[in-house]
């Protein structure tokens, strides 16, 4: 009997490579209207008549959910139904009730998405960051994570590689810790099982809901969430990707296997209680809040260990990272990922979070991170797929390489305005005369930041229009010369 090559069946991921891309247009778009909002508040729109729809505190909620649940979940989803397949060497097509599943999948997904849009357009909103949705909004994201689970977990159940590869250990580690994460965080009641008081009539709105936690109790839930959500969607995907696209498209093995199994059990016991970093001088128990800040300094270990070990895979071919844009990414994001963690465990330390808490220094963190280093992975992941998947050269590898150099200014000039910014903020606000007086009014810490905060901005346009310009690439990629598979594969690690 003839052994023919395995057919992988793309059809799952490349819907949701389209919606990485739209969604990621529309969550950069919000984010750089809310960056000129801040600078120029006249544009928070007072004097229209939509101006309740797209003011910053009904835009930033989007923003944030678009990123988080729009971009970078498509992304994760687009990635799995792409390495899954090729690591674990079967074929989505070979399973009808998969391919059901990856579709349900997708539709479902897309009307979740619809429905987050609009009720945050609405207002219609819990106020809990990351977890702003609703209870149908909040079920339907339920049903969507099950379905990915199953896809997971059933690819693997078919396997015919019987060897996990480590880019699947950190899959199934967000399909676990996301679910068990956004299930007791959104625990909530809805208020039909009350009533509200309008006028002379009792009325029950349906769609609002109360959390089951209160007080200390909810800040604790909220931020064991908020911070482990970054961990289970901004890292531990992140490294899957890179784990399996970087020694694909270099052609070179992982510097160390056991590392990578050690920086995953170091981030998997680590991370799930670093979160009470966010309530340093806050009502929760002082030991509570210190032994959030050990782990979070802890940390640097296993974050480092895995972006060591991806600097260490391009030992002896570092002549691949100036010739090819690609690697130009997933390298830079690896470094990216080294300075946001260590400074997420700088900012962590008592001494040092007294002047960074509440300032714009936080934001240059994050920003940090999903810009250079989450944004950078994914793109680097569609880009590889992308000629697989659709069966065309990429369109423009000068533009790949120009569009890396524009996003790279424009994060350098995000991140080092917010830090500026930020502890220009943290030390106004702390600043005393002789008398014991405050030196500033708050107004006074506002107004001084105004180039920052236009310098951020246009660090936003920049790396917008770069986004743009990966769109066009990847749109014209599907309409380029066709080309074999062969001419694409280079070697990996376990021949994937």
């Amino acid at each position: 009997m003839e052994n023919r090559p395995l057919e992988y069946d793309y059809t799952v991921a490349k819907m949701f490579m389209l919606t990485t891309i739209v969604l990621g247009i529309v969550g950069m778009l919000v984010g750089v209207i809310l960056a000129f909002q801040l600078a120029y508040p006249s544009l928070n729109g007072s004097d229209l008549a939509i101006a309740e729809y797209i003011n910053y505190s009904r835009l930033r909620p989007l923003h944030t959910d678009a990123v988080v649940f729009g971009f970078t979940l498509s992304g994760i989803f687009a990635t799995w139904y792409y390495v899954g397949q090729r690591v674990l060497k079967v074929s989505m097509a070979e399973s009808r009730f998969l391919m059901f599943i990856g579709k349900l999948h997708f539709w479902l997904y897309l009307i979740a998405v619809a429905a987050a849009v609009i009720s945050l357009l609405m207002g219609v909103t819990t106020s809990k960051e990351y977890a702003e949705f609703e209870w149908p909004i909040d079920i339907a994201i339920v049903v969507v994570w099950i379905l990915f689970g199953m896809g997971v977990f059933g690819l693997i159940g078919i396997r015919r590689e019987k060897t996990l590869y480590i880019s699947v250990w950190y899959y199934i580690a967000t399909f676990l810790g996301i679910a068990m994460l956004y299930l007791f965080n959104n625990m909530a009641i809805p208020t039909m099982f009350g009533v509200s008081e309008i006028g002379e009539s009792s009325v029950g709105v349906w769609y609002h809901s109360v959390s089951m936690y209160a007080g200390t109790n909810d800040a604790l839930v909220q931020w064991w969430y908020g911070h482990n959500a970054v961990a289970f969607g901004f890292t531990v995907p992140i490294i899957a990707m890179i784990y399996y696209f970087l020694p694909k498209e270099s052609g070179q093995a992982i510097y160390s296997y056991k590392l990578s199994l050690l920086s995953f059990w170091g981030l998997m016991f680590l991370y799930i209680w670093a979160g009470g970093h966010h309530l340093l001088y806050s009502t929760v128990p002082d030991w509570m809040q210190t032994m959030g800040s050990i782990f979070s300094i802890i940390l640097i270990l296993p974050s480092w260990g895995s972006a060591i070990n991806m600097l260490l895979t391009m030992r002896g071919e570092w002549q691949q990272v100036a010739a090819s844009p690609l690697i130009k990414f997933m390298i830079l994001g690896s470094t990216f990922y080294m300075f946001s963690t260590l400074e997420g465990s700088i900012q962590a330390i008592k001494s040092v979070n007294a002047i960074a808490h509440f300032t714009d220094w936080i934001i240059g963190h994050v920003h940090n991170g999903a810009l250079g280093w989450v944004t950078f992975m994914i793109m680097a992941a569609l880009y590889h797929m992308a000629p697989r998947v659709f069966k065309r050269e990429i369109y423009s590898k000068s533009l790949m390489a120009t569009q890396f150099w524009i996003q790279t200014v424009g994060v350098v000039l995000y991140f080092t305005s917010m830090w500026i910014a930020g502890i220009t903020q943290g030390m106004m606000w702390r600043a005393h005369d002789e008398f014991g007086n405050l030196a500033y009014s708050f107004i006074d810490t506002v107004t001084v930041l105004y180039p920052y905060y236009t310098i951020r901005g246009v660090g936003g346009v920049l790396y917008l229009v770069g986004f743009l310009m990966f769109a066009y690439n990847m749109y014209k990629t599907m309409s380029a010369r066709p080309v074999k598979e062969s001419e694409l594969q280079s070697a990996s690690p376990m021949g994937a």
